[in-house]
Formats: structure tokens, sequence, C-alpha cells
């Protein structure tokens, strides 16, 4: 409740938390901490993540026929700098491995969290979390030379 600051959501998150704990109760390992510990640990992972997809939702442009878009479809010099973008977005993405791609374009394009990368990936959410890590970071690199350069 303290993340999400809504008590629907965090009340939804606390069942899918303990659906969790319940699928994977065989996974736990007492050496890594306390039953308590490992079950908080779930629930502010999966607050965060649920808090990042709701602030990239407000990012995420839902209308196609915004002044934006009619803007770049009136204006040639508009028009260009977006396919110069989209270019250079393109070629950025050339430097990530097959796998950071894949994870970054399911989290972002689909919307998912890292949680639900995880299991349509069918790979550990550790692993899913450190290839968008470091493949947003390669991006951020690629691009900041590129712009740069400019």
């Amino acid at each position: 409740m303290r993340i999400i600051n809504n008590r629907e959501t965090a009340e939804e998150l606390t069942l899918d938390v303990f659906h969790n704990v319940w699928r994977r109760a065989s996974t736990y390992d007492p050496a890594g901490g306390s039953v308590v510990g490992w079950i908080m640990n779930q629930a502010r992972s999966r607050a965060n993540d649920r808090l990042r997809f709701e602030q990239r939702k407000k990012r995420v442009n839902n209308y196609p026929d915004s002044p934006l878009t009619a803007t770049a479809q009136n204006d040639p010099q508009q028009a260009c700098h977006l396919e110069e973008q989209n270019r250079l977005l393109r070629n950025a993405l050339e430097v990530l491995k097959p796998e950071e791609r894949e994870a970054i374009e399911i989290a972002f394009f689909s919307e998912l969290t890292y949680d639900e990368v995880a299991a349509k990936l069918n790979q550990p959410l550790g692993t899913i979390k450190a290839r968008i890590r470091s493949g947003l970071g390669k991006l951020r690199q690629t691009l900041g030379r590129t712009l740069k350069g400019i």
C-alpha cells in the first residue's frame, strides 16, 4: 500500500503475490532468508513493477490522431525529423543481444510487467530484469553517442 497508494491495486497485488507464493513454495530456500522476507520481497517487487507500468502507461501516446501525428503528416520537416529518429533507434537496437531485445520488446510493446515477461519467456525474473537493464543501458549509450555526433 505504501508503494502503490491505491487500496484496490494493493489488494490485487497481494492476491497475486500469495498465489505466486502458493505456486512457488517449493522454490523457497531458507538459506536466502526468512519466509516473511521472501514474501515481502515478492510483494515489493510486484508493487514496483506495477508502479513502473502505470507510469509508463501515462507516457504512451494512445491517440494516433493527436496534434503531433497530424503535424508530422502536414509538415515535411517534422515528418523527416521523425523518420530520422526512427532510423537512429533501429540502428541502436542492432547493438542488443537477441535475448535483450526480445525481453525489452515484450516488456515495453506488450506493456507487461517483469513477472509477466519472465513467465512468457519461461525465464527467471532476475534474468529478465538483468537483460532489460543491460539492454536499456546499451541503448542509452548508443543513442547518447549518436545524438552527440549530430
